[in-house]
């Protein structure tokens, strides 16, 4: 039995944490805040609740996975339900669009709202489908190791016809060619931002996103997203996981390339493995100084972060769903602003309302919206002055889009910017996702799940490979896993 000393409490270190259990190890997680789970938390005020993390749930089977590892029923710890309706979609000259999980239905709605044909939107789809399957082994549940990959049969059918994974193409062009509509095209570029992205400079690799929510489906926990860290933790705890919150931990001990243990608030924690869900550049500054992340991987620039308001409403509205997306005029001039650093001043607006989904987020006839923007990483802009211009724009918007003036409804509020993302969460900058994925080469810059020189130091969560979001995150610790039987 090893003794396995987990660095942070985010889904990727929740899973890992639980197979590490089932094999006999003893487990323990340190987490340097007061509450377990990473991005992936709530907050509450005023009769309110937030989910203040991830908002969509997708491939929920890898979340099942654990439970049914543990010969446990996964319904017993975690309900979930799929949406009718994946997202709704406004456009500034009136237009909505939902975006129903059933795909023949999303193509006809496409169709009758926008005049693309439904045909083509479902050969979209279909193209989506056909990457993933052709990738996601190799490229997502895969230890990243280039010459076992190369051996692989998935390689070598990619190494045929490099060009299938669009990686030659921006995501942009890609969409701009394959559904030519400009509503469609911009819908699909959104998808860039699932991993703190832009579409004009993205690969078009990233194609491979919609099929998750299109072809496989949108889920949300019947008791909100933070369900699923409470699951998880509740199964950890069942099999003798022991967790501790306020546990700040200061430095990885190295010697003689092996990993010996973790310093805790100042005391050394002796552990014969050591598990790091900690922001990979983080990482490398506090808790391994004396190793290098790297020059190339080092010069990478950090993802999108966010602003978000969550505001308590004083009713409710029936003209949005759960997830509803309020676009911008001009997505390219929106994108080169946040290049910038800067926040355009007509931004797209996402309006999550977990209250439509589960009531008691919100006292009776109420609601809850997490509202939010993507802003650049935390540079030293003056943050306070672009928040307040930003709170105004996005009321304009809503108000000249939706007919409703939310001034007059606001009777509770908090603020989340990438300052706060990033002292929370020590994340590069307050960037969402690690590093973005602009470049081409992003997928094989990712730092892998083992480290190349130092024994028993492994990498989980979003910042490393295969990537950020709760399929990828808990991904992270799966392959971690098969690294340690290696």
């Amino acid at each position: 039995m090893s003794r396995i000393a987990i660095v942070g409490s985010g889904i990727g270190a929740l899973a890992i944490a639980i197979r590490c259990k089932l094999k006999g190890h003893d487990v323990e997680v340190f987490e340097q805040s007061c509450s377990l789970g990473g991005k992936l938390s709530e907050m509450r005020f005023e009769g309110y609740r937030f989910d203040m993390g991830p908002s969509l749930f997708t491939l929920p089977s890898l979340v099942d996975e654990l439970f049914a590892l543990a010969g446990k029923k996964p319904s017993d710890y975690l309900s979930y339900h799929k949406l009718n309706i994946i997202t709704r979609y406004f456009y500034p000259d009136g237009t909505i669009v939902n975006a129903y999980s059933d795909a023949a239905a999303f193509a006809k709605e496409a169709e009758q709202k926008v005049g693309i044909s439904a045909q083509r939107v479902l050969g979209y789809l279909d193209k989506s489908k056909d990457l993933y399957e052709r990738t996601a082994n190799l490229f997502i549940f895969s230890p990243f190791n280039l010459l076992k990959l190369a051996k692989s049969d998935d390689a070598k059918a990619i190494a045929k016809k490099p060009l299938m994974l669009l990686a030659h193409k921006k995501m942009h062009a890609v969409n701009v060619q394959r559904l030519g509509e400009p509503k469609m095209v911009q819908l699909f570029d959104r998808y860039a931002t699932y991993n703190g992205s832009n579409p004009y400079k993205a690969p078009g690799t990233l194609t491979i996103i919609p099929h998750l929510e299109h072809n496989i489906g949108a889920f949300f926990p019947d008791n909100g997203m933070f369900a699923i860290v409470e699951s998880l933790v509740k199964l950890g705890e069942e099999l003798g996981v022991k967790y501790h919150t306020n546990s700040r931990v200061g430095e990885i001990s190295i010697s003689n390339s092996v990993a010996k243990g973790i310093s805790v608030n100042g005391r050394f924690r002796e552990a014969d493995v050591v598990v790091c869900n900690a922001d990979v550049s983080y990482a490398y500054k506090h808790l391994l100084p004396k190793l290098s992340l790297g020059a190339v991987r080092s010069r990478l620039k950090p993802s999108t972060s966010a602003l978000i308001f969550y505001w308590g409403m004083n009713q409710q509205f029936d003209n949005l769903d759960v997830h509803n997306i309020l676009f911008s005029g001009s997505y390219k001039d929106e994108f080169r602003m946040l290049d910038k650093g800067r926040i355009y001043h007509d931004p797209t607006v996402y309006i999550f309302i977990g209250s439509k989904a589960c009531a008691a987020d919100a006292p009776k006839g109420k609601e809850g919206w997490f509202t939010m923007i993507n802003v650049p990483a935390n540079t030293g802009q003056h943050w306070d002055l672009m928040i307040t211009e930003a709170r105004k724009n996005i009321q304009n918007k809503i108000k000249q889009m939706l007919g409703i003036d939310v001034t007059s409804h606001i009777v509770a509020e908090r603020i989340t910017d990438p300052r706060s993302i990033e002292a929370r969460t020590s994340s590069l900058r307050g960037a969402l996702y690690g590093f973005s994925s602009n470049n081409p080469f992003s997928a094989f810059l990712r730092h892998p799940n083992r480290h190349s020189k130092i024994r028993n130091l492994y990498f989980v969560g979003g910042s490393v490979h295969p990537g950020g979001g709760i399929p990828l995150c808990i991904a992270s610790a799966k392959i971690a896993d098969s690294e340690m039987d290696a």
